[in-house]
């Protein structure tokens, strides 16, 4: 990624956690983190990140929520960023945490064998 798209996907993952806490009004989605974002070279697309406070269905239920309000949350990125066009917003579930509780959960297992 270059260095301008790492500036970009900064500014879109504060902005869009600030859109998402302050003005986005659907229950569903609940408590979420934005755990990193990631923009295309041509900045036509924005990976973000997301992980949920709870068990999976809540996860479930926050990522239809999410889709939902994409072009909600596109649009008032829009109005913050003085960019000609915005990239598209895909939303994915972070399980970075999951997979590395995993791995220290084998690791453990084998240390005490």
């Amino acid at each position: 990624m270059t260095v301008k798209a790492e500036k970009i996907a900064g500014i879109i993952q504060k902005e869009v956690s600030e859109i998402i806490q302050f003005q986005l009004k659907d229950p569903k989605i609940g408590f979420i983190t934005i755990t990193d974002v990631t923009v295309t070279n041509d900045l036509s697309i924005a990976k973000i990140y997301v992980s949920f406070l709870g068990q999976k269905p809540r996860e479930e239920a926050g990522m239809k929520g999410l889709n939902r309000s994409k072009g909600f949350i596109r649009s008032e990125l829009a109005k913050r960023l003085k960019m000609r066009k915005v990239p598209e917003l895909h939303f994915f579930i972070d399980d970075a945490l999951e997979r590395g509780n995993r791995i220290e959960e084998i690791i453990h297992k084998i240390h005490n064998q």
